[in-house]
This record gives C-alpha cells, structure tokens and sequence, in this order.
C-alpha cells in the first residue's frame, strides 16, 4: 500500500521525468549531433563555419560586410543611409553558386539599394506569404463572424481542414491546378484562351498562393474565434456617443481583433520561413529558402556548412516562437464577455443580394474558391483525367507499379501501409508525451512560458534538421562505453520524427481545457475519498477527453503527411511513406504522382473528420 502511495504521490514526476528523457533522445541530442558540424571540423571546435556563412553576401547579402568588420560603424550607417534614400531597384546578376547548374534569379531579388541574400530571401517570401494569407483570411473571418447563410458552420469547421494536409500534397494540388495542362487552363480553353504557363510566369506567386492556403484558414479561424468574443454592447455604446459605423468598429472592435490577427500572422511567418515541401516541389533550387538549401547541402555532403544554416535558422525560429508564446500568454488574460447581437442573413432577399457589399462577398467567395477549393478539386480530377478525357490510366499504373514486386521500385501498397503503422506507432509516443508537457506546463506558473518553449521546439526546428540528426546519431549507431553501440532501424526513427512533430499538437490541443479545468472538482471528489489516481480517471480524464482525441487526430493526420525528415529518414530503404512515394512519383510522370496525392487526400480527411466531430481546435 505504501509503494502504492508513493507511486501515486511521484506519478507525476516519473511521468515527467521519463518524458524528459524521450526528448532528450528523440529531439534534443538529433539537433546536437547537427549543431555539432557546425562547431566541429575533424573533431576540432571552430567558429570557422560560422564566419564563412554570416561574411558571405550569397547567404547575408549586404550583412555581410557588417559581420566582416562590424566596427566600421561610419560605413554601415552610410550603407543604410542609402537604402532608406534609395527608391529604385538596381539591376544585378545572378550569383553563381558551385555545383549547381541552374541560375538564381532570386538572389538578385533586392530590397532598394540592398541585397538580402538566402536568409533575406526566405524572409523576403515569408513576409510577402504572411501579408497575402492574412489578406485572404480577414474577409473570411468578417463573412463567419457577421453573416448567418447555409453552411456556415461546415465552412468554419472546414477552415482546420489546411492545417492537417501534407505540404507536397498541396503542392501537387497546385501544380494540377496551374501547371501547363491543369485544371485552370483547361477552364481558359474552353473560351479560346491559354494555354498560359501559370508555372513558369512567376514560380513565387504560386508558391506564395500555396502558403496562402494552408496559412489563411487558421488566422480566419483564430479571428472568428475573437471577433464572435467581442462585447457588441460596447460598440452599442460607441454609436450612443455619436460614433459612425466605421468609427465605433475601427475604434472598438478592431483594437480586440488586433491581437488574434498579429498572433496569426506571427505564426504564418514562422511557418513560412521554414517552408520546405512546398518550395521544393513547386519552385526547387530556383526559388530555394534556407530550409531547401539545408536539405540541398547535406545531399552536396557538406555537412558543416548546412549545419550553421540550420543552426542560425532555429535560433531565429526559437526566438520567434518564444514572441508568440509569450504574446499569446499575455493575451489569455484578458476576459472577454460574450454579448453578442444576432449574425445578419447573407442574402435575405434579391433586392438587397445586389448590393455592393454583398457582390463584394460574392466576388472573394470566387476567389476563395480558386485558391482553397481549386487545387484540391484539381487533384481529384486529374487522377482519373488526361489529354484524353476520362481514365484509370493513373491508378492502372499505380497498380502495375505495385504487382511489378521489382525491390528498387516505389510501389503504392507499401507506401500506404507504412504510412498507417507510422501514425499508429506516432499515437502511440505523441499523446501520452503531448499529455504530460501539458499538465506541466498548466502547473508550471511563471516559468510555464519557458517551459512551454522548450517543449515547443519541434515548432522551431525543421523537420528536414531532425530527419538529419536521427540519421547521423540513432540510425548511424552511438558509441557507448565497453563497446556496445546504440542504434535504431530507419522505420524505427522515421516514428521518433513524426511523433516529435506532432506531440506539439497533442499538447495545444490539451493545455486550454486543462487551464480551465476547476482544481475545485478535483479536491471534490480527494475529499470524499478518492485516491489521486481515481480523480485522474474519473474526473480530469473525462473532462478533458475531447482534447486527448483532437490531439491524437491531429497527431495522426501530421504523421501521415510528414515529408521533410521522412524523406532523409527513408532514402535507399523501403520504409518510403505516401508522401515520400508522391514525390517520387512527381518527379518522373505527374499524373501518377497526382493519383497517389488523391489516395493521400482521402486518408489525411478522414482524420479530418474526427478532428472536427470532436471539436479539436488550434485557436490558441
């Protein structure tokens, strides 16, 4: 009974402390075996790497000149005194970089009278990404907030649906959407227009759409969930003074949808700067972020110097992540009172559904659909369409693909298999470690936020950074003392990769319902006589059940998309997933590859499903 009683009195602390260990294994020391290339060179520490990356002008741009001298203040403010004064953009050519054939034309993308070289690059489409999506997600949210019509409610739950499809799907979405023969050309010869090389004309737009749509969704949702908490009455009371209309909401109501929108960019940015299967599929070497030229490096065996890249990448992530922790912890605070006036009906008769505010709606509503509903739609429809109307022909060869048996082909049933027994193997890690950092981090007072960020680090450090770490350390094998040597199967560390990407999701999902749960309850039903253990399973459990299932949902759905370790993690095994198969596929025939994004659509929205019947939710 004593042991009992101590187990339940440490459960907590073994729980946490058997976590602690995990991600030191699974997360922590990956990223330390990369980090090390950057500060070892034969075993030598250096700083050698790090000065060769931040004084090079291909990676800084004109930065460079700052860390080469960064005591010649009189030159660097005279450099940015030019750049403010500067209203054009001069011409430059593009920097010719070893080993690769392809020109770089945006590396001469410059800001007036600065080059931002790849880290200004990569900052440079994230800003432009994070700018459109929050564009195309205000009006969706002030059409959810303030409008009642059918489907309201399917809409809103639809706009989590983004957030849990795998990049290189969405990006084959995009290229069956506007590549040479896709679905928008195709609408543009039945007029007697096109074809236009949507793909070729501006390679960036796309990918800047594609980042749109995952990105818009989740900061409409993240502002709908503000704007259905503002206080009507205090508009109400801002018209009683004389306030118009467009006065009482710019004064009143935008000052309490500030917050929602600047967390929503903040992670957008996030994401977007690390952004890899998209880039890499629709723009490449061509239009490569420091995520693709990562991944590029370590194919290139030049190991240290992709180590210093993505050294500098997660501590600018990390500091990012830690803004955003603690502005959305600022922002929790702040109670709001639910006092709403009715939604008004979209259109409530004829007459007034020709307004121009409502042809307004229907004209984004157009534009809503091209953007999140066309490359979805496009991919279903081009796995059983060609040139010459209606086929199989895509499946047929996914099938002969599959009964060929050859070992170095990539076969469709092996794909999909290995995706489900990674998600299950990744529910199995992900929920009870993404449980845990949440109760550790509810109970963690002040410290919570730096808690918090350490936990979330998987959020800052790229997938395609873990995938490397695995490999070198757990994969390759760790010496130990009296010459054993610790190792893991690639399977086996292609699980440990997904389940540190998605235990993040498991734990936003977890942590508000904790946060609300009443200690009141708890201490309830210890007095009556409960043991510790009972009141976790008969009153914390239930309570906060919904957000164990959404997080478990999510988990799944990130690990059956996950490509950017899974691909380091699965070369020259058959542990290749559906994602990994897709790319593949994308890179030999595109229809193919567009009817395995379609089976990849199918099984990531059935996760979908129990991630809205649920209710899970990633508003905060």
């Amino acid at each position: 009974m004593d042991g009992r009683n101590w187990l339940e009195r440490h459960a907590l602390g073994l729980a946490a402390a058997l976590t602690a260990g995990l991600l030191v294994v699974m997360l922590y020391f990956p990223i330390g075996v990369v980090f090390a290339n950057a500060a070892f060179v034969e075993g030598v520490p250096t700083l050698e790497p790090l000065r060769d990356v931040l004084t090079d002008p291909f990676y800084v741009g004109s930065l460079a000149a700052v860390f080469e001298n960064p005591l010649a203040i009189g030159s660097h403010l005279g450099a940015l005194a030019d750049w403010v004064g500067s209203s054009s953009v001069s011409p430059t050519v593009a920097t010719p970089v070893p080993g690769i054939d392809l020109p770089l034309p945006w590396l001469s993308i410059q800001t007036p009278g600065i080059r931002g070289g790849l880290f200004g690059f990569t900052a440079y489409q994230a800003t432009l990404s994070t700018v459109v999506s929050v564009a195309l997600a205000l009006p969706a949210a002030a059409i959810l907030a303030n409008y009642e019509f059918r489907g309201r409610r399917t809409i809103r739950s639809l706009t989590i649906l983004p957030f849990v499809l795998p990049g290189i799907m969405v990006a084959v979405g995009f290229y069956a959407m506007f590549g040479q023969a896709g679905t928008l050309n195709s609408l543009l010869g039945l007029v007697g227009l096109g074809p236009v090389s949507f793909m070729q004309f501006s390679p960036l737009a796309i990918v800047i759409l594609a980042h749109a749509f995952y990105n818009a969704p989740l900061i409409a949702r993240i502002t709908v969930a503000a704007w259905e908490s503002v206080d009507a009455r205090t508009v109400d009371t801002a018209r009683s003074l004389g306030a118009s209309q467009r006065r009482a909401f710019r004064d009143v109501v935008v000052p309490q949808l500030l917050p929602a929108v600047l967390t929503g960019a903040l992670l957008t940015f996030i994401f977007t700067f690390m952004t890899f299967p998209i880039v890499l599929a629709l723009g490449g070497l061509e239009l490569a972020t420091v995520e693709v030229w990562i991944y590029d490096r370590m194919r290139q065996l030049e190991y240290a110097e992709a180590a210093t890249l993505a050294l500098l990448e997660t501590v600018l992530s990390l500091a990012l992540t830690y803004v955003y922790l603690r502005y959305e912890s600022a922002q929790t605070g702040l109670a709001r009172v639910d006092a709403r006036t009715a939604r008004e009906p979209l259109f409530p008769e004829v007459r007034t559904a020709l307004s121009p505010r409502r042809l307004a709606i229907v004209g984004y509503g157009v534009l809503a659909l091209v953007v999140f509903v066309g490359p979805m739609a496009s991919l279903v429809v081009g796995s059983v369409t060609d040139a010459g109307g209606f086929t199989l022909g895509h499946f047929s060869f996914l099938l002969e693909r599959q009964l060929d048996g050859a070992a170095f082909q990539t076969r469709p049933f092996p794909a999909i298999r290995n995706s489900l027994l990674f998600g299950v193997g990744t529910l199995a890690l992900a929920v009870p470690m993404g449980v845990v950092v949440s109760v550790l981090t509810t109970r963690a007072g002040r410290s919570g936020t730096i808690v918090e960020t350490l936990a979330m680090v998987p959020l800052a450090v790229s997938g395609v950074v873990v995938g490397i770490g695995l490999l070198q350390g757990l994969v390759f094998g760790i010496e130990l003392p009296y010459g054993w040597q610790f190792e893991v199967t690639g399977p086996v560390a292609i699980v440990v990769a997904h389940a540190v990407a998605a235990y993040p999701f498991v734990t936003r999902n977890v942590s508000p319902l904790l946060s609300n749960l009443d200690p009141k309850v708890v201490e309830s039903a210890r007095a009556l006589g409960a043991s510790r253990i009972r009141a976790v399973l008969d009153i914390e459990v239930p309570l906060i059940a919904s957000g164990i299932v959404a997080g478990a949902a999510f988990a799944f759905a990130i690990s059956i998309g996950e490509f950017s370790s899974t691909v380091i993690l699965a070369g020259g095994t058959d542990a290749y997933t559906m994602p990994v198969a897709l790319e593949r596929y994308l890179g030999r025939r595109s229809g193919p590859a567009i009817a395995m994004g379609t089976i990849l659509l199918f099984v990531t929205a059935s996760s979908f499903v129990v991630i809205d019947r649920v209710g899970g939710r990633f508003e905060r």
